[in-house]
């Protein structure tokens, strides 16, 4: 059973977990990146686990972004290759969060 499987059959797992404990600028802008992430295509599937949300590009798995909500901000990890580093930024503002929506849509594109 792969990690996929394992978090997926979570039942008390939800997004809406992560938004708990969040401060309201947090909570925005997760929700704002979330909905940013579900309009890049048909094929972006969110997991999420314990302490973080991962999307990634169809069942293959090819993750292009991480999130891991933080109480007063958000890491987030975008990965454009299997074989590269990811990017990790801090993020505390919605401007944080405009300008790091280029950043997501060309890892969303480019991950193979």
């Amino acid at each position: 059973m792969g990690k996929f499987e394992l978090y997926s059959n979570n039942a008390s797992l939800s997004f809406e977990s992560h938004l708990k404990g969040l401060r309201e600028q947090p909570r925005t802008s997760l929700l704002e990146i979330r909905n940013f992430v579900k309009s890049l295509g048909d094929n972006v599937i969110e997991e999420v686990r314990p302490h973080r949300i991962v999307y990634a590009k169809s069942l293959t798995f090819r993750t292009f972004l991480d999130i891991q909500p933080k109480n007063d901000s958000l890491i987030i990890s975008t990965r454009t290759s299997r074989n590269e580093s990811a990017t990790i930024l801090t993020v505390r503002t919605m401007q944080e969060v405009e300008d790091l929506k280029s950043q997501i849509k060309n890892a969303y594109q480019t991950i193979q």
